[in-house]
Order: structure tokens, then C-alpha cells, then sequence
């Protein structure tokens, strides 16, 4: 039987903060979210966009756990007049309501076109993680030769 309580009455009646924390991770789902910025940005300026969106997950409690940056690719339309776009992909553990947090600073920001953010779920995040270690298998094959 599965006990659905909302996240808020859970900690407030958390007797201990080991609870606390312990109550947290259980809630912390995986994410993966994809976002496109504009292609006027210089390299500078598209770190910085990047690393802002990044601070604000680990400000708001998130564990980043894969950070890609895909690199300028044509768009399948055309998005605000612009037909390429910079691709980034943040995959990171967070508690739900960071998630709107972070899509409303996606909508104000003028320099992301696109973003896309959703839930992995346990499938998902495996593929994920057989991913990541493969390119970094690979990376290291690489420079050894």
C-alpha cells in the first residue's frame, strides 16, 4: 500500500533533521533538461548563460550529476528568425519544485529560444548513466593514444 502525503506536512512534522534529510533524497527525482540558446552569443556569453542556470539548481538544492554542452546545431525550424541555436543538456537530482523555478527563469531569460525539462524515470536514468560512462571510456581511450 502506498502512502501519498504532501511534501510540506512531511517536514514540518519531521521529528529530527537526520529525518529531514533522509525525507529529502526519497523525494529528489532525476531530470534531464535540454535547452537551446540563441547563436548571436559569444563563447563567453553562452558559459556564463550556462553557468547561471547551473548555480540556480545548486542554489535551490540540486546535485548536478552531467553537464553537455552539444555545441551549435541547426534547428529542424525556424525559432524567433534564427535557424541554428546553442544545444546544452543538464541532467541533475532535484526536488520538484525547483523544476519551476528553473523553467520561469528559462522563459525571462531573452538568450534561451527553447528549453525542455522532464523526469527520468528509473529506465531512463540508467541509459543515462551506461551513456555517460561510455563516453567517458571512450574519452579515455582517446588520450591515451
Amino acid at each position: 500500500m502506498y502512502l501519498f502525503v504532501n511534501y510540506e506536512i512531511i517536514t514540518t512534522f519531521a521529528p529530527q533533521n537526520f529525518l529531514l534529510i533522509n525525507i529529502k533524497q526519497r523525494f529528489m527525482n532525476n531530470y534531464e533538461t535540454v535547452f537551446i540558446l540563441t547563436p548571436v552569443l559569444s563563447d563567453a556569453q553562452m558559459k556564463e548563460a550556462v553557468e547561471k542556470f547551473t548555480n540556480l539548481l545548486k542554489a535551490q538544492g540540486a546535485e548536478i550529476v552531467n553537464e553537455e554542452n552539444w555545441g551549435l546545431r541547426k534547428l529542424a525550424y525556424p525559432i524567433d528568425k534564427k535557424t541554428t541555436g546553442f544545444y546544452q543538456l543538464v541532467e541533475f537530482k532535484a526536488d520538484p519544485s525547483v523544476i519551476a523555478t528553473l523553467e520561469l527563469n528559462f522563459r525571462r531569460d531573452e538568450r534561451v529560444i527553447r528549453f525542455l525539462t522532464f523526469r527520468q524515470d528509473k529506465y531512463a536514468a540508467e541509459y543515462a548513466a551506461k551513456r555517460r560512462n561510455l563516453k567517458s571510456s571512450k574519452e579515455t581511450v582517446k588520450e591515451n593514444n
